[in-house]
């Protein structure tokens, strides 16, 4: 018979274990997300796969939000991130430091999520875009690959949140 395990029985790290423990090279990169509740969310994503940090560009709510931190559950706190008004500086600067940067958005030349490859000695940034809007032009013109998730009903989106979980499971489960 199964049983849920209580809390305590989980074994999970405390914040300062989380942070000075070694993160998977993903940094996710949110573009002008809109939704505070989406942004808590993927924060929530990130601590939970023990990504590297994240971006918040734009009109990216950044915390401390109340509405953030309802659906973040504390990963504000032990997620490293950062601001930049302008994804283009920040992208440039991540390739420079070597990253390869990849687009989740639905282009001419995208690649399926399940058929995309996350190679372990590379390190990424993961771009997730507007929730009307998607990805930004600039951005997409600075990514290395774009990627898409295979979807077959009558919607051609996901939330970004939900999106996020999706490609971020991937990345964690290639990666370890």
């Amino acid at each position: 018979m199964h049983q849920k395990l209580k809390l305590e029985e989980l074994g999970r790290k405390s914040i300062s274990e989380h942070k000075s423990s070694t993160h998977i090279d993903v940094v996710v990169f949110l573009d002008n997300i809109r939704s505070m509740h989406n942004v808590g969310s993927v924060f929530r994503t990130v601590d939970s796969f023990n990504l590297k940090k994240i971006v918040l560009c734009g009109i990216t709510p950044k915390p401390p939000h109340r509405e953030i931190h309802k659906t973040a559950l504390g990963a504000t706190e032990s997620v490293e991130w950062e601001w930049e008004n302008e994804s283009v500086i920040a992208l440039e600067r991540y390739k420079k430091e070597g990253y390869t940067i990849v687009s989740v958005e639905q282009v001419t030349q995208s690649v399926s999520l399940s058929e995309f490859i996350f190679n372990p000695e590379k390190k990424y940034v993961i771009i997730l875009g507007n929730e009307v809007d998607g990805v930004s032009e600039s951005a997409i013109s600075l990514s290395d690959f774009c990627v898409e998730i295979p979807q077959d009903g009558t919607k051609h989106s996901l939330n970004v949140s939900v999106c996020a979980g999706i490609v971020l499971w991937e990345a964690f489960h290639q990666l370890t």
